[in-house]
C-alpha cells in the first residue's frame, strides 16, 4: 500500500508540475496576477508531493519491503535503522527521487521567495528541467516497482556506504547540486524576457550562496568519509565521480565572484549567465557519470548504459536549449561595454572567474579524456593525480595569488596603494614560510612549501580584510570563506607533504616503528555487529612521552560478501595518528600475522574544518544578502 502511495505521488508530481508551467505561461501571456500565483501554489504542491513519494520510499525501506525491487536489492532485515533510512537514497532510483524532490524544493523556494519580473519564466524554465527528470525516473528508474515471487530477505546496502558521514553526504551534496537549478532557471527566464542586468544578479545572487554551501558541506564529507574509511589515508583521489562535484564547484565558486560584478557594478553580465548554465549543466553530467557506468568508481550509483543515454539526452534537452538561447541573445548580451581599468577590483575578478573556469576545464578534460579514447580506439587509459596536480595546482595556485587582492583594489580605477599598504604583513608572512620550510624541512616537497605559503597569504589577507572593511555589508562571510580557504591549504601542506607511513606484518607481541612511535600488536578478537562479521586488532602505540591504544577493525559483510576498513584515529591539534588492519597471512611456521599500516597526518583536521569554514563564510554571506534584500524592498 505504501509503495503505491509512492508511485502515485510521482505521477501525480508530474501533472502538477506540467500545470504549474502552463499556469505561468498563461500569466506570462496575459500578464495575470491570478494565474501567476496558481503556478506559485501549483509550485508548492509539486514539492509537497513529491517530498510525500520520498517519504513512501523510506517508509518501505524501514518496514523491510522486499515486495519491492528497490528494497530488496538495497537493504537487509538485519541492517540497522538508521542505514535502511539511507538505504532509500543509497541506490539509483532512491537518489533519483530525491533529486527531483531537490529541484522540486528549490522552485518552491523560488516561487515563493522571489517575486520579480522574472518570477514566472523562472518557474517554467524549472518546471521543464524538473518534467525530463520526472518522465526520467518514472518509466525507466521507479523505485516503486514490484517484483514476484517476493524474497524472503534482500541483498543489502553497499557496506561502504553504511557509515555516518556517507549517509549525510548525498543529501548535502544533492542539496548543493539542485540548489544550482535557482540560477539556471533565473538566466533562462533573463534571456527569454530579453533582459539580464543588474535586477537578474541581484536575485541569482543568494541563491547561488545557498548552493556553494550546501554543495561544499556535502563535498567535504565525502572527503572526510574517503579518508577514514577506505583505509588508504588521503582526502582527495582525483576519482572521477569526486571529479564530477569538483567541477559544478569550481564553477559556482567563479559565479560567485562574476555575480559581485553584475549585481554591484551591472557588468559581466553575459559571463555570469554563462557560469550559470554551465555550472547546473555539469551537475546533470554528474548524474550521467556516476549511472550510465562509463566511469568506474566506488561513488557511482549504477552500471546501466540505457539509463545513462536517457540522462545524456535530458543534458542535451535542458543544457543545450539553454546554450542555444545564450547564442541567441550574445549579440544583446554583449552589447554594453563597460570601461574599468585592468589593475582594478573588476579586473582582478574576472581574471579570478578565468582561473577558475580553466581549472575546470582541466578537470573536465582529464575525466572524459579515457571515455573518449575507449570510444574512438578501444584503448584504455587511466588519468590520475599527477595529471590534476601538475595542471590543475598550477593554476589555482595562481588564482589563490589574488584572492586576497581583489578586496582592496578599488572599482574602475586602478592603483595598487590599498593592496601594498594591507597586504605587506601577509606577503613578507607568506616569504617566510616559505623560506622557513625550505631551509628547515629540506626533504619537504616544494609543493608542500608554496602550498603553506600560499596558505599564509590568503589567511592574512582575511584577515586585513575583516580588520579593515568590517563595517561593509557581507565582508564577515567573505572573510570567513576566504579564511577557511587558507587554513584548507595549510591542512594539505601539513598532510601532502609531511606524512609518513610504514605498514608490516606482525604476530601477537610483535612490535615497529611508524611515524616516530612503536607500534605494538597485542592480539586480534572478535567485534561481530548487528550485519557484519569483525576482527578487531588491539595495538598498544608507544611514542612522545605517551602511550595509547588503537583498535581497528576488518568487517565482512556475509549478505554482500564484502570486506570492508575502519581505521582507528588518535586525533590532536598536531595532526592524526593513523592505524589500518590489514588482511591475515601466513608465515612459513604456521603463525598468523596481521597486516598493520600505520602513518601520521600533520594538521589535516585543518583540511575538513577549513572546508567547514569556509561553508560556514557562504551562509553567512547568504543571511547577510537576505537581510539586505528585505530591508531594500
Amino acid at each position: 500500500m505504501i509503495a503505491e502511495i509512492g508511485r502515485f505521488a510521482l505521477s501525480l508530481a508530474l501533472a502538477l508540475v506540467l500545470a504549474q508551467m502552463l499556469c505561468a505561461l498563461i500569466g506570462t501571456r496575459r500578464d495575470s496576477a491570478v494565474w501567476e500565483a496558481l503556478s506559485r501554489r501549483a509550485a508548492a504542491l509539486v514539492f509537497v508531493s513529491l517530498a510525500a513519494s520520498f517519504a513512501c520510499l523510506i517508509t518501505v525501506f524501514v518496514q523491510s519491503d522486499f515486495s519491492v525491487e528497490n528494497v530488496f536489492m538495497n537493504s537487509h532485515s538485519a541492517k540497522p535503522l538508521g542505514y535502511k533510512i539511507a538505504g532509500a537514497w543509497g541506490s539509483h532510483e532512491g537518489s533519483m527521487v530525491m533529486w527531483c524532490a531537490g529541484l522540486a524544493g528549490y522552485s518552491a523556494a523560488l516561487a515563493h521567495f522571489y517575486r520579480g519580473p522574472l518570477a514566472t519564466r523562472a518557474l517554467i524554465a524549472a518546471g521543464g528541467v524538473l518534467v525530463l527528470f520526472l518522465v526520467f525516473t518514472i518509466f525507466a528508474s521507479n523505485p516503486f516497482d514490484r517484483m514476484s515471487p517476493v524474497p524472503l530477505e534482500g541483498r543489502g546496502l553497499n557496506p561502504l556506504l553504511q557509515d555516518p558521514a556517507l549517509a549525510a553526504h548525498p543529501p548535502l551534496l544533492y542539496l548543493g547540486l539542485t540548489g544550482l537549478l535557482a540560477p539556471f532557471a533565473l538566466s533562462v527566464a533573463a534571456l527569454w524576457r530579453g533582459r539580464s542586468g543588474k535586477e537578474w544578479a541581484q536575485a541569482a545572487r543568494p541563491w547561488t550562496l545557498a548552493a556553494f554551501t550546501a554543495l561544499t558541506v556535502g563535498i567535504t564529507l565525502g572527503s572526510y568519509w574517503a579518508y577514514y574509511e577506505l583505509g588508504w589515508g588521503g582526502w582527495w583521489f582525483w576519482d572521477p565521480v569526486e571529479n564530477a562535484s569538483l567541477m559544478p564547484w569550481l564553477l559556482t565558486a567563479a559565479l560567485l565572484h562574476s555575480l559581485v560584478v553584475s549585481a554591484g557594478r551591472n557588468a559581466l553580465t553575459g559571463w555570469s549567465l554563462f557560469l550559470s548554465i554551465s555550472a547546473f549543466s555539469l551537475a546533470m553530467l554528474g548524474l550521467f557519470l556516476t549511472r550510465s557506468g562509463v566511469l568506474t568508481s566506488v561513488h557511482a550509483f549504477a552500471l546501466d548504459p540505457r539509463r545513462g543515454v536517457l540522462l545524456l539526452s535530458i543534458l542535451a534537452v535542458a543544457g543545450g536549449g539553454a546554450l542555444a538561447l545564450f547564442a541567441l541573445r550574445a549579440p544583446q548580451i554583449f552589447k554594453d561595454k563597460v570601461k574599468f581599468d585592468p589593475v582594478s577590483r573588476e579586473g582582478a575578478l574576472i581574471l579570478n572567474n578565468a582561473l577558475l573556469t580553466m581549472a575546470a576545464a582541466i578537470v573536465l578534460l582529464g575525466t572524459l579524456y579515457p571515455l573518449i579514447l575507449r570510444t574512438a580506439s578501444g584503448d584504455d587509459v587511466a588519468v590520475g593525480g599527477p595529471y590534476f596536480e601538475l595542471t590543475v595546482g598550477p593554476v589555482m595556485a595562481l588564482a589563490l595569488l589574488i584572492l586576497p587582492v581583489a578586496p582592496f583594489l578599488r572599482w574602475r580605477q586602478g592603483g595598487w596603494g590599498e593592496v601594498r599598504r594591507r597586504l605587506l604583513y601577509g606577503g613578507i608572512g607568506a616569504l617566510a614560510a616559505l623560506a622557513g620550510i625550505i631551509l628547515i624541512a629540506r626533504d619537504a616537497p616544494l609543493g608542500a612549501a608554496v602550498t603553506a605559503a600560499l596558505a599564509v597569504w590568503v589567511m592574512a589577507g582575511a584577515l586585513s580584510d575583516f580588520a579593515t572593511q568590517r563595517r561593509q555589508p557581507g565582508t564577515l562571510g567573505r572573510g570567513l570563506a576566504h579564511f577557511g580557504v587558507g587554513l584548507f591549504l595549510l591542512g594539505a601542506a601539513g598532510d601532502t607533504g609531511f606524512s609518513i607511513e610504514r605498514s608490516t606484518a606482525l604476530t601477537r607481541g610483535e612490535s615497529f616503528e611508524a611515524a616516530g612511535r612503536t607500534v605494538t600488536l597485542e592480539t586480534v578478537r572478535r567485534a561481530d555487529g548487528a550485519n557484519y562479521l569483525a576482527d578487531e586488532g588491539v595495538l598498544t602505540v608507544t611514542g612522545a612521552g605517551r602511550q595509547f591504544q588503537m583498535t581497528p577493525e576488518r568487517r565482512y559483510f556475509p549478505t554482500a560478501d564484502q570486506t570492508t576498513t575502519e581505521v582507528a584515529l588518535r586525533r590532536s591539534l598536531l595532526g592524526d595518528y593513523y592505524v589500518a588492519l590489514g588482511q591475515a597471512r601466513e608465515r612459513e611456521n604456521g603463525e598468523i600475522a596481521w597486516v598493520i599500516r600505520a602513518s601520521n597526518h600533520p594538521l589535516v583536521w585543518m583540511v575538513f574544518a577549513g572546508a567547514f569554514l569556509t561553508a560556514a563564510g557562504g551562509l553567512v554571506s547568504t543571511g547577510s544578502h537576505v537581510r539586505r534584500r528585505r530591508r531594500a524592498s
